[in-house]
């Protein structure tokens, strides 16, 4: 009787690709948008409850973690609308040459770079640099 060799485990001769850090970016930043919608939320009940209220909540959104933590959150949010658009364009048929969806890819997310650096250097210079 012959022994035939086992068949190996996906796991064992499967690479990596940029489809699945696409993916995974795209699940970790809706995530993200869920979990900042509390900073978002705190904003709103701290402007409706008066100018006290909103005088206390200022120095959390002045801390750097803070910061951070809604840069992160715009990013998140540019970054899930653009590859929503992008997977429209999948769901009508367009866009799955592997040429293609490599360079959709790029520009989801250089494109949710650019727009999070455009929103906050806008806020920032409406606001003279206190954003």
């Amino acid at each position: 009787m012959a022994i035939r060799a086992k068949p190996l485990s996906p796991f064992l001769h499967y690479r990596w690709q940029y489809s699945n850090t696409l993916s995974i970016l795209n699940r970790l930043t809706g995530i993200a948008l869920s979990v900042g919608l509390v900073l978002f939320i705190y904003w709103l009940v701290a402007i409706a409850s008066g100018a006290e209220a909103y005088e206390a909540a200022l120095p959390v959104f002045a801390h750097p973690l803070t910061r951070f933590l809604l840069i992160a959150w715009t990013f998140s949010f540019f970054y899930h609308l653009l590859n929503g658009i992008r997977h429209l364009a999948w769901d009508m048929g367009y866009g799955f040459d592997k040429k293609i969806a490599r360079a959709t890819g790029w520009a989801c997310f250089i494109g949710a770079l650019l727009f999070t650096a455009l929103y906050w250097g806008v806020l920032a210079s409406q606001l003279g640099g206190a954003a």
